[in-house]
């Protein structure tokens, strides 16, 4: 699973609030209205994305295999017909095009996530969203980006331990139950550390946010994610 990676890409150098601000009005743009030719304009500009933050859509696609795993599932399923002539290519059309706007968000989506620390992330949410509502907002984001991660790891080393002790003998409904046991009990056992931690450590709902300002090269972000807002209600 990708995380945060400090670095000095072009991506990196921006305001968390330029980058999230075009993801805005890039989910908008993809989903409004997802014909081939807008699909593929937005795709350039996912690639665009990628390049500056120096992320592979290789990277990309081997972090989130199971996810892509799963959306391919839509073509396939509407290209199979029960009778014949038993393939029907021409219906994958529609499902291939939903699964281009998901991946196309994802990408972006990916890297915001290797170029944003956490805190940026929290500061960001809790900057522009009012109240407690915000706070807590913002406190849910940040321990979600930083608690996946720990879980999907003690998901693995629980996978890695049953095939250790010759478990792939076992039935794959015996394997999963197995794992989402010991992954349940290590999530719950996670969470209770982290109640200590955040006591431990006087956890506040207004800390100090780290220093966030706009420069020159955000603004042609936020113009872009803007402009792409608005480009369902432009005709074309």
């Amino acid at each position: 699973m990708l995380t945060y990676e400090p670095g000095a890409t072009f991506a990196h150098r921006l305001d968390a609030r330029a980058k999230l601000a075009f993801q805005i009005g890039f989910a908008v743009a993809v989903f409004s209205r997802p014909t081939p030719v807008r699909l593929a304009g937005l795709a350039i500009l996912a690639g665009v994305g990628l390049a500056a933050g120096r992320l592979s859509p290789v990277t990309v696609l081997r972090n989130y295999w199971f996810v892509v795993a799963v959306l391919a599932l839509g073509p396939l399923s509407a290209t199979v017909v029960l009778g014949p002539p038993w393939l029907a290519p021409d219906r994958a059309l529609a499902p291939t095009l939903a699964v281009g706007r998901v991946l196309l968000v994802l990408f972006v989506s990916a890297v915001y996530v290797r170029t944003t620390p956490v805190r940026a992330t929290r500061a960001a949410i809790q900057r522009h969203v009012p109240g407690r509502f915000g706070q807590a907002l913002g406190v849910g984001v940040a321990i979600t980006f930083r608690f996946l991660p720990v879980l999907r790891r003690d998901l693995l080393s629980v996978r890695d331990a049953i095939r250790a002790r010759g478990g792939q003998r076992r039935s794959v409904v015996d394997r999963a139950q197995r794992i989402a046991l010991v992954g349940l009990g290590r999530a719950l056992g996670r969470a209770d550390r982290l109640s200590v931690a955040l006591r431990a450590r006087c956890f506040a709902w207004n800390p100090t946010p780290p220093a966030m300002a706009f420069e020159r090269r955000d603004y042609p972000v936020v113009a872009v994610g803007f402009l792409l807002a608005l480009s369902p209600l432009v005709s074309v």
